[in-house]
């Protein structure tokens, strides 16, 4: 088989065994789960651990988890967590420094144990956001050496979006229910009179070799059919959506918007939409030693622009508002990311809206952004 080979029926069995061939190939198979009134994302051993019959409801600032009657594994939006806790860790040692009682001094460099991660479930999304990560960590003179190692390892079986949440968008940013190229397997989940079953469509050589190792079928014509239509009617259900402008000259346009102190006004600056983000990769370091100053270690951490001492110069931080800092985050995701990766930042899963303690929603700033952009060269004509 080929990763050309014709798309393939497993079902829930057929999807167990799947898990267990990639723990026999000594993998660490991440998926999601339900723990904590969540659906979050662990390490696991068998398929039956997935969230069979359980979705969940999302807003602004709100999540619940709620049964299904379908039974349904993957009929869920995103959770909490995206696959860089993962590929790209919240905390990681770079390397350690040693003094002697000589008074010499060495440096260790980090060498992690890079598991060999199997990622079970990817929305089309995150895998969108897998590729730009790829590109901020991996496609320019200074590798991130510890996620290009993590991700050259990696496995990723998708799992297309039947059932977007009331806070997802990813239509409006490029991307949708569908898994673009990249994948290894992905899955589209059908749940009707025919049964409960999963089209498999192979997208590497390695996922090829994969599949031949589980009980499947070749897909009939029925089961394409029903895939497809579940994901075409995805597409028409986003709960939400940004403005079909170019978004790139509307943020540069809005620098002095008015709307900015509106939306200052109810921000945190707590974070939270930067650490839920699938594509945000800001890190610090930081240096740590022992009691006896002997020895010293340095530490990546996650960083956000909304820290106040991320801008941080001497004499204190550039973006010191929370104006400033909410601006830099939106102006950064949907503009300046081009103009240094030359793709947008945002592939609009919407966990940012979901998970924001004040229920800030990014696609009703850029729709009032938008609004008072159109009122002001209305005004001007």
């Amino acid at each position: 088989m080929t990763a050309t080979a014709a798309p393939a029926v497993l079902d829930r069995d057929g999807l167990d065994a799947l898990v267990s061939a990639l723990v026999a190939q000594g993998r660490t198979v991440v998926g999601p789960t339900v723990r904590d009134g969540a659906i979050v994302l662990a390490e696991m051993t068998s398929g039956h651990t997935l969230p069979y019959g359980w979705g969940v409801e999302l807003d602004a600032g709100r999540y619940r988890l709620v049964p299904r009657a379908d039974g349904a594994a993957f009929a869920h939006s995103a959770g909490p967590q995206s696959w860089k806790s993962y590929l790209h860790p919240q905390r990681e040692l770079l390397w350690s420094a040693d003094r002697t009682p000589q008074g010499d001094v060495s440096f260790t460099p980090h060498e992690p144990d890079t598991p060999a991660y199997a990622f079970l479930g990817v929305r089309p999304c995150d895998l969108r956001a897998i590729a730009i990560q790829d590109r901020v960590l991996t496609g320019g003179r200074h590798e991130d050496t510890g996620y290009g190692q993590r991700r050259r390892r990696a496995l990723l079986i998708a799992a297309e979006c039947t059932e977007p949440g009331a806070t997802c968008f990813c239509v409006s940013t490029g991307g949708g229910p569908a898994a673009d190229p990249g994948y290894d397997l992905a899955l589209t989940e059908v749940v009707d009179e025919g049964g409960h079953r999963f089209l498999v469509r192979v997208g590497s050589e390695e996922g090829a070799r994969l599949l031949e190792q589980v009980p499947h079928r070749g897909a009939d014509g029925v089961t394409e059919a029903a895939a497809r239509a579940s994901v075409d009617s995805a597409r028409d259900r986003m709960g939400r959506s940004l403005p079909p402008v170019d978004l790139r000259a509307l943020m540069s346009a809005s620098l002095d918007a008015e709307r900015w102190n509106d939306v200052a006004g109810r921000c945190l600056t707590c974070g939270n939409c930067t650490m839920v983000c699938p594509t945000c990769f800001c890190t610090t370091t930081e240096e740590v030693t022992d009691l006896t100053g002997d020895h010293a270690e340095r530490w990546q951490h996650w960083d956000s622009c909304f820290d106040l001492d991320f801008s941080y110069l001497h004499g204190g931080p550039v973006r010191a508002s929370a104006r400033g800092r909410y601006r830099q985050w939106l102006t950064h995701k949907l503009s300046t990311w081009h103009d240094q990766f030359d793709t947008t930042g945002c592939v609009g899963c919407g966990r940012c809206i979901a998970w924001c303690p004040a229920g800030i929603d990014i696609t009703e700033e850029v729709a009032a952004l938008h609004a008072a952009h159109e009122s002001e060269t209305e005004t001007e004509r």
